[in-house]
């Protein structure tokens, strides 16, 4: 049996609004520092739980080259779509490495690579590997500190580590693909506002998703 959410259980049509405070900082002048998010998503524009997703990590950069490692931990609360308040909760383990690249005088690249353990509620452990490439482009200015407007687009494809997860049941080895465009304003240097467009595709369902996010760093 494959678990997936099937189109019968979920209105493709139906827009989804994801809220999120993304948030990093450093600790001193050491190599080290935390970054985190919470994620607010529903299947419509607010009120029915997608998932509340709460992730926070220890970050190091080492001298020698231009990457960011991650180690961190995440907590997730699934809900159901629709009137049923059902809820599934999750534990999660993540590996980053975060390759920053510009190209000329103002095109921003990032390569993340994850690698996630994943500890879902009725199934047996899981893993899953994630690549995103994202790109941010300075609209009015050629850097993003106070008053930039710019550009963020990124895709970020998802692969499951194993089929299995338990008492007959599989799921396929794409797990998804994101698509996400959005315009941006930089409210401080360390502080941004994103308002975005996100086509989620699963092997089965194709959903568009609203999104609101903050970005901080201290």
């Amino acid at each position: 049996m494959t678990i997936s959410q099937s189109k019968a259980q979920v209105d493709e049509e139906q827009t989804g609004a994801w809220y999120i405070y993304n948030w990093g900082t450093g600790f001193g002048e050491s190599r080290f520092g935390a970054q985190g998010d919470i994620q607010y998503r529903n299947w419509n524009l607010g009120g029915d739980l997608e998932q509340l997703l709460i992730r926070g990590g220890v970050t190091y950069s080492p001298s020698a080259a231009n990457v960011k490692f991650v180690l961190g931990y995440g907590h997730i609360t699934s809900g159901a779509f629709g009137e049923s308040d059902a809820t599934s909760g999750e534990h999660r383990v993540y590996q980053e490495a975060n390759l920053p690249q510009k190209l000329g005088n103002k095109f921003f690249l990032n390569h993340r690579f994850r690698y996630e353990q994943r500890w879902v509620e009725t199934q047996d452990f899981r893993t899953r590997y994630r690549y995103n490439l994202s790109l941010t482009l300075p609209l009015n200015q050629n850097d993003l500190s106070k008053n930039a407007i710019y550009l963020a687009i990124y895709n970020e494809l998802f692969i499951n580590g194993q089929r299995h997860i338990g008492e007959g049941r599989t799921v396929e080895l794409f797990d998804r693909n994101r698509l996400y465009g959005a315009l941006g304003y930089s409210l401080r240097d360390n502080l941004k506002l994103q308002l975005g467009y996100m086509e989620q595709t699963t092997d089965n369902l194709n959903k568009g998703q609203l999104q609101v996010s903050l970005h901080h760093t201290f």
